[in-house]
Protein backbone atom coordinates (compact mmCIF):
# COMPACT_ATOMS: atom_id res chain seq x y z
CA UNK A 1 0.00 0.00 0.00
CA UNK A 2 1.45 3.29 -0.97
CA UNK A 3 0.25 6.15 1.35
CA UNK A 4 0.81 9.68 1.38
CA UNK A 5 0.96 12.12 4.54
CA UNK A 6 0.38 15.57 4.62
CA UNK A 7 2.14 17.45 7.31
CA UNK A 8 2.90 21.10 8.20
CA UNK A 9 5.22 19.60 10.89
CA UNK A 10 8.15 18.82 9.38
CA UNK A 11 12.14 19.58 9.23
CA UNK A 12 13.91 21.74 10.76
CA UNK A 13 11.28 21.38 13.64
CA UNK A 14 12.13 18.99 16.48
CA UNK A 15 9.21 18.36 17.88
CA UNK A 16 6.95 15.05 18.86
CA UNK A 17 5.12 15.39 15.97
CA UNK A 18 7.74 15.39 13.21
CA UNK A 19 9.67 12.36 15.21
CA UNK A 20 6.32 9.75 15.64
CA UNK A 21 5.79 10.62 11.87
CA UNK A 22 8.99 9.62 11.09
CA UNK A 23 9.66 6.61 12.95
CA UNK A 24 5.99 5.00 12.27
CA UNK A 25 7.12 5.39 8.47
CA UNK A 26 10.05 3.49 9.28
CA UNK A 27 8.71 0.52 10.50
CA UNK A 28 5.31 0.80 8.53
CA UNK A 29 7.84 -0.19 6.08
CA UNK A 30 8.84 -3.55 7.32
CA UNK A 31 4.96 -3.79 7.40
CA UNK A 32 5.27 -3.41 3.44
CA UNK A 33 3.71 -0.25 3.90
CA UNK A 34 5.56 2.83 1.43
CA UNK A 35 4.87 5.97 3.06
CA UNK A 36 5.71 9.30 1.40
CA UNK A 37 5.11 13.00 3.31
CA UNK A 38 3.90 15.90 1.62
CA UNK A 39 5.58 18.84 3.48
CA UNK A 40 6.20 22.51 3.92
CA UNK A 41 9.75 21.66 1.63
CA UNK A 42 7.78 20.73 -1.51
CA UNK A 43 6.67 24.45 -1.72
CA UNK A 44 7.36 27.96 -1.51
CA UNK A 45 7.22 29.14 2.14
CA UNK A 46 8.13 31.51 4.64
CA UNK A 47 9.12 31.44 8.37
CA UNK A 48 5.90 31.66 10.84
CA UNK A 49 6.68 34.81 12.17
CA UNK A 50 8.20 34.90 15.77
CA UNK A 51 8.89 30.97 15.58
CA UNK A 52 11.49 30.55 12.38
CA UNK A 53 11.31 27.25 12.68
CA UNK A 54 7.75 26.28 11.36
CA UNK A 55 7.47 27.24 7.74
CA UNK A 56 4.22 27.97 6.40
CA UNK A 57 3.58 26.79 2.99
CA UNK A 58 2.21 28.63 0.10
CA UNK A 59 0.22 25.29 -0.95
CA UNK A 60 -2.87 25.00 -3.26
CA UNK A 61 -4.71 22.06 -4.20
CA UNK A 62 -3.99 22.10 -7.61
CA UNK A 63 -0.29 21.53 -6.66
CA UNK A 64 -1.31 18.61 -4.62
CA UNK A 65 -3.34 17.35 -7.09
CA UNK A 66 -0.29 17.02 -8.94
CA UNK A 67 1.40 14.96 -6.18
CA UNK A 68 -2.02 12.87 -5.84
CA UNK A 69 -1.23 11.75 -9.67
CA UNK A 70 1.52 9.55 -8.81
CA UNK A 71 -0.79 6.80 -7.61
CA UNK A 72 -1.68 6.87 -4.12
CA UNK A 73 -3.93 4.28 -2.20
CA UNK A 74 -4.57 6.85 0.63
CA UNK A 75 -3.84 10.14 1.87
CA UNK A 76 -3.41 10.50 5.73
CA UNK A 77 -3.52 14.62 6.55
CA UNK A 78 -1.46 15.19 10.04
CA UNK A 79 -1.32 18.87 10.61
CA UNK A 80 -3.97 21.83 9.56
CA UNK A 81 -2.03 24.15 8.42
CA UNK A 82 -1.49 25.30 5.03
CA UNK A 83 -0.33 21.67 3.81
CA UNK A 84 -3.35 20.32 5.41
CA UNK A 85 -5.98 22.31 4.20
CA UNK A 86 -4.90 21.81 0.57
CA UNK A 87 -4.85 18.83 0.79
CA UNK A 88 -7.87 18.63 2.24
CA UNK A 89 -9.53 20.63 -0.02
CA UNK A 90 -8.22 18.44 -2.87
CA UNK A 91 -9.13 15.39 -1.82
CA UNK A 92 -12.59 16.35 -1.04
CA UNK A 93 -12.55 18.37 -4.80
CA UNK A 94 -11.68 14.71 -6.25
CA UNK A 95 -14.23 12.55 -3.82
CA UNK A 96 -11.21 10.74 -2.23
CA UNK A 97 -11.36 8.96 0.92
CA UNK A 98 -8.91 10.27 3.61
CA UNK A 99 -8.00 10.25 7.43
CA UNK A 100 -6.46 12.76 9.69
CA UNK A 101 -4.93 12.62 12.54
CA UNK A 102 -5.18 15.54 15.77
CA UNK A 103 -1.79 15.78 17.29
CA UNK A 104 -2.16 19.27 18.76
CA UNK A 105 -4.54 21.31 20.87
CA UNK A 106 -4.37 24.25 19.09
CA UNK A 107 -7.61 25.78 20.57
CA UNK A 108 -5.69 26.44 23.73
CA UNK A 109 -2.39 26.99 22.38
CA UNK A 110 -3.91 29.92 20.60
CA UNK A 111 -6.27 31.45 23.81
CA UNK A 112 -3.03 31.08 25.35
CA UNK A 113 -1.07 33.65 23.11
CA UNK A 114 -4.30 35.62 21.64
CA UNK A 115 -7.39 35.06 24.06
CA UNK A 116 -9.06 34.13 21.19
CA UNK A 117 -11.84 31.74 22.02
CA UNK A 118 -11.50 27.96 21.94
CA UNK A 119 -14.99 26.99 21.39
CA UNK A 120 -14.70 29.01 17.80
CA UNK A 121 -10.93 27.20 17.22
CA UNK A 122 -12.28 23.86 18.00
CA UNK A 123 -15.30 24.40 16.08
CA UNK A 124 -13.15 25.02 13.19
CA UNK A 125 -11.29 21.99 13.86
CA UNK A 126 -14.29 19.96 14.25
CA UNK A 127 -15.54 21.03 10.46
CA UNK A 128 -11.77 20.07 9.04
CA UNK A 129 -11.85 16.62 10.81
CA UNK A 130 -15.02 15.70 10.56
CA UNK A 131 -14.86 15.71 6.82
CA UNK A 132 -12.38 13.04 6.59
CA UNK A 133 -13.15 8.66 7.22
CA UNK A 134 -11.96 8.69 10.65
CA UNK A 135 -9.53 10.93 12.90
CA UNK A 136 -6.95 9.35 14.58
CA UNK A 137 -6.25 10.35 18.46
CA UNK A 138 -2.94 9.18 20.42
CA UNK A 139 -4.73 8.70 24.24
CA UNK A 140 -8.20 7.41 25.43
CA UNK A 141 -8.26 10.01 27.56
CA UNK A 142 -8.38 12.76 23.91
CA UNK A 143 -11.00 10.58 22.32
CA UNK A 144 -13.10 10.81 25.05
CA UNK A 145 -12.58 14.61 25.40
CA UNK A 146 -13.01 14.96 21.36
CA UNK A 147 -16.28 12.77 21.42
CA UNK A 148 -17.89 15.18 23.96
CA UNK A 149 -17.00 18.31 21.57
CA UNK A 150 -18.85 16.67 18.31
CA UNK A 151 -15.37 14.93 16.62
CA UNK A 152 -16.73 12.01 15.04
CA UNK A 153 -15.17 8.73 13.76
CA UNK A 154 -12.49 8.61 16.27
CA UNK A 155 -9.55 6.02 16.07
CA UNK A 156 -6.90 5.38 18.45
CA UNK A 157 -3.06 5.90 17.32
CA UNK A 158 -0.43 5.31 19.96
CA UNK A 159 3.16 6.26 20.16
CA UNK A 160 6.22 4.07 19.66
CA UNK A 161 10.11 4.91 21.31
CA UNK A 162 13.50 3.14 20.11
CA UNK A 163 14.37 1.16 22.73
CA UNK A 164 18.17 1.28 21.69
CA UNK A 165 18.66 5.05 21.63
CA UNK A 166 17.12 6.32 24.89
CA UNK A 167 18.76 3.54 27.11
CA UNK A 168 19.89 3.99 30.81
CA UNK A 169 23.34 2.87 29.91
CA UNK A 170 23.61 6.13 28.04
CA UNK A 171 24.23 8.27 31.40
CA UNK A 172 27.35 9.92 31.96
CA UNK A 173 28.04 12.71 34.55
CA UNK A 174 26.32 16.15 33.67
CA UNK A 175 29.00 17.81 36.91
CA UNK A 176 25.90 19.23 38.16
CA UNK A 177 24.87 19.10 41.66
CA UNK A 178 22.16 16.79 42.66
CA UNK A 179 19.21 15.64 41.78
CA UNK A 180 18.50 16.73 38.53
CA UNK A 181 15.20 17.84 37.10
CA UNK A 182 15.02 17.67 32.91
CA UNK A 183 12.75 19.31 31.48
CA UNK A 184 12.90 18.81 27.91
CA UNK A 185 10.28 20.44 25.09
CA UNK A 186 9.82 23.62 22.88
CA UNK A 187 9.80 26.90 25.58
CA UNK A 188 6.71 28.44 24.70
CA UNK A 189 4.10 29.82 27.09
CA UNK A 190 1.16 26.46 26.25
CA UNK A 191 3.75 24.03 27.72
CA UNK A 192 3.50 26.35 31.55
CA UNK A 193 7.40 25.69 32.36
CA UNK A 194 6.77 28.16 34.61
CA UNK A 195 5.53 26.15 37.12
CA UNK A 196 8.47 23.39 37.01
CA UNK A 197 10.82 26.75 37.44
CA UNK A 198 9.32 28.18 40.01
CA UNK A 199 9.95 25.49 42.30
CA UNK A 200 11.61 25.08 45.07
CA UNK A 201 14.02 22.47 44.54
CA UNK A 202 17.21 20.83 45.69
CA UNK A 203 20.15 20.29 43.01
CA UNK A 204 19.82 21.54 39.53
CA UNK A 205 17.18 22.24 37.01
CA UNK A 206 17.88 21.51 33.81
CA UNK A 207 16.46 23.08 30.47
CA UNK A 208 16.52 21.32 26.51
CA UNK A 209 14.86 23.07 24.33
CA UNK A 210 14.30 26.18 22.62
CA UNK A 211 11.01 28.38 21.35
CA UNK A 212 9.85 32.02 21.80
CA UNK A 213 9.77 31.97 25.32
CA UNK A 214 13.34 31.08 26.18
CA UNK A 215 15.00 34.64 26.41
CA UNK A 216 11.93 35.45 29.33
CA UNK A 217 12.23 32.41 30.97
CA UNK A 218 16.06 32.77 31.33
CA UNK A 219 15.76 36.27 32.65
CA UNK A 220 13.28 34.67 34.78
CA UNK A 221 14.81 32.28 36.24
CA UNK A 222 18.70 32.63 36.15
CA UNK A 223 19.38 29.49 38.68
CA UNK A 224 17.96 26.67 35.97
CA UNK A 225 20.44 25.76 33.05
CA UNK A 226 19.27 26.46 29.60
CA UNK A 227 21.03 23.56 27.29
CA UNK A 228 19.70 24.76 24.24
CA UNK A 229 17.98 22.24 21.00
CA UNK A 230 20.04 18.56 21.40
CA UNK A 231 19.72 15.68 19.08
CA UNK A 232 18.21 12.19 19.93
CA UNK A 233 21.22 10.84 20.87
CA UNK A 234 22.12 14.25 23.54
CA UNK A 235 18.66 13.82 24.46
CA UNK A 236 19.39 10.31 25.51
CA UNK A 237 22.40 11.12 27.51
CA UNK A 238 20.57 14.11 29.56
CA UNK A 239 17.34 11.53 30.25
CA UNK A 240 19.99 8.93 31.52
CA UNK A 241 21.86 10.99 33.41
CA UNK A 242 19.25 12.93 35.23
CA UNK A 243 17.21 12.07 38.21
CA UNK A 244 13.72 13.21 37.63
CA UNK A 245 11.71 13.92 34.27
CA UNK A 246 9.31 17.12 35.00
CA UNK A 247 6.38 17.52 32.42
CA UNK A 248 4.42 20.21 33.87
CA UNK A 249 2.45 20.92 30.49
CA UNK A 250 -1.59 20.58 31.01
CA UNK A 251 -2.30 20.86 27.20
CA UNK A 252 0.21 18.01 25.39
CA UNK A 253 -1.79 15.60 23.61
CA UNK A 254 0.54 12.79 24.66
CA UNK A 255 3.77 13.36 25.33
CA UNK A 256 6.57 12.03 23.69
CA UNK A 257 9.28 13.00 25.74
CA UNK A 258 7.78 11.07 28.62
CA UNK A 259 8.37 7.88 26.47
CA UNK A 260 11.56 8.54 25.72
CA UNK A 261 12.60 9.89 29.42
CA UNK A 262 11.08 6.80 30.52
CA UNK A 263 13.21 4.53 28.56
CA UNK A 264 16.47 5.75 29.62
CA UNK A 265 14.62 4.56 33.66
CA UNK A 266 14.07 8.14 34.33
CA UNK A 267 10.97 8.72 36.63
CA UNK A 268 8.46 11.54 35.82
CA UNK A 269 6.85 13.89 37.29
CA UNK A 270 3.41 15.35 35.66
CA UNK A 271 0.20 16.85 36.72
CA UNK A 272 -2.90 14.54 36.49
CA UNK A 273 -4.10 15.55 33.36
CA UNK A 274 -4.76 13.67 29.52
CA UNK A 275 -1.25 12.84 28.23
CA UNK A 276 0.82 11.66 31.56
CA UNK A 277 -2.61 10.33 32.48
CA UNK A 278 -2.31 7.51 29.67
CA UNK A 279 1.14 7.10 28.75
CA UNK A 280 2.29 7.21 32.82
CA UNK A 281 -0.79 6.19 34.79
CA UNK A 282 -0.65 4.09 37.57
CA UNK A 283 2.43 2.40 36.32
CA UNK A 284 4.35 3.45 38.95
CA UNK A 285 7.14 5.32 36.50
CA UNK A 286 6.31 8.39 37.72
CA UNK A 287 4.14 10.52 40.08
CA UNK A 288 1.44 12.19 38.79
CA UNK A 289 0.09 14.95 41.89
CA UNK A 290 -1.42 18.56 41.67
CA UNK A 291 1.12 19.15 43.99
CA UNK A 292 4.10 19.92 41.34
CA UNK A 293 6.88 19.68 43.90
CA UNK A 294 5.59 16.90 45.75
CA UNK A 295 5.69 14.78 42.67
CA UNK A 296 9.72 16.00 42.14
CA UNK A 297 11.04 15.08 45.27
CA UNK A 298 8.34 11.53 45.44
CA UNK A 299 9.92 10.43 42.14
CA UNK A 300 13.38 10.52 42.88
CA UNK A 301 12.66 7.35 45.13
CA UNK A 302 11.79 5.35 41.62
CA UNK A 303 14.12 2.86 40.60
CA UNK A 304 15.01 3.09 36.95
CA UNK A 305 13.99 -0.05 36.47
CA UNK A 306 10.05 0.81 36.50
CA UNK A 307 10.26 3.60 34.29
CA UNK A 308 12.62 1.51 32.15
CA UNK A 309 9.89 -1.63 32.75
CA UNK A 310 6.86 0.44 31.28
CA UNK A 311 8.32 2.41 28.29
CA UNK A 312 9.30 -0.93 26.95
CA UNK A 313 5.46 -1.63 26.36
CA UNK A 314 5.69 0.84 23.77
CA UNK A 315 6.77 0.16 19.83
CA UNK A 316 7.03 1.55 17.05
CA UNK A 317 6.37 -1.55 15.02
CA UNK A 318 2.70 -1.60 17.46
CA UNK A 319 2.31 1.81 16.41
CA UNK A 320 2.58 1.46 12.50
CA UNK A 321 0.09 -1.45 12.94
CA UNK A 322 -2.31 0.24 14.64
CA UNK A 323 -1.94 3.26 11.79
CA UNK A 324 -2.25 0.13 8.52
CA UNK A 325 -5.19 -1.29 10.41
CA UNK A 326 -6.76 2.91 11.52
CA UNK A 327 -6.38 3.34 7.53
CA UNK A 328 -7.91 0.09 6.31
CA UNK A 329 -10.98 0.19 8.15
CA UNK A 330 -11.43 3.93 7.52
CA UNK A 331 -11.96 1.84 3.33
CA UNK A 332 -13.65 -0.82 5.00
CA UNK A 333 -16.45 1.72 6.42
CA UNK A 334 -16.00 3.66 2.97
CA UNK A 335 -17.18 0.27 0.83
CA UNK A 336 -19.99 -0.42 3.62
CA UNK A 337 -21.32 3.15 3.55
CA UNK A 338 -21.19 3.37 -0.27
CA UNK A 339 -23.14 0.04 -0.49
CA UNK A 340 -25.88 1.44 1.92
CA UNK A 341 -26.10 4.30 -0.12
CA UNK A 342 -26.68 2.33 -3.37
CA UNK A 343 -29.45 0.12 -1.16
CA UNK A 344 -30.82 3.24 -0.21
CA UNK A 345 -30.43 2.92 3.52
CA UNK A 346 -29.76 6.19 5.85
CA UNK A 347 -26.54 6.13 7.55
CA UNK A 348 -27.37 8.03 10.91
CA UNK A 349 -24.35 10.73 11.72
CA UNK A 350 -25.99 12.26 14.67
CA UNK A 351 -23.68 10.32 17.33
CA UNK A 352 -19.98 11.13 17.05
CA UNK A 353 -18.29 7.53 16.77
CA UNK A 354 -15.15 6.11 18.63
CA UNK A 355 -13.24 3.56 16.83
CA UNK A 356 -10.58 1.44 18.61
CA UNK A 357 -7.99 -0.77 17.33
CA UNK A 358 -10.61 -1.62 14.46
CA UNK A 359 -13.98 -1.82 16.81
CA UNK A 360 -16.11 0.93 16.92
CA UNK A 361 -17.58 2.04 20.20
CA UNK A 362 -20.63 4.10 21.10
CA UNK A 363 -19.20 7.07 23.27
Amino acid sequence: MRILIATDAWRPQVNGVVRSLEAMASAASALGASIDFLTPQDFSSIPMPTYPEIQLAFASAGAVAKRLAQGYDHVHIATEGPVGMATRACCLRQGRRFTTSYHTRFPEYIHARTRFPVGVTYALLRRFHNSGAGTMVSTQTLAQELSARGFRRLMRWSRGVDHQLFHPDKAVDLGYPRPLYLYAGRLAVEKNIEAFLALDLPGTKLVAGDGPARAALEAAYPHARFLGVKTSAELATLYASSDVFVFPSRTDTFGMVLLEAMACGLPVAAFPVAGPLDVVGASGAGVLSEDLQAACLAATEIPADAPRAHALTFTWEASAQQFLGNVALAHQNGVEAAAQAAAGKACSAKQPKLFVQGEMIEP
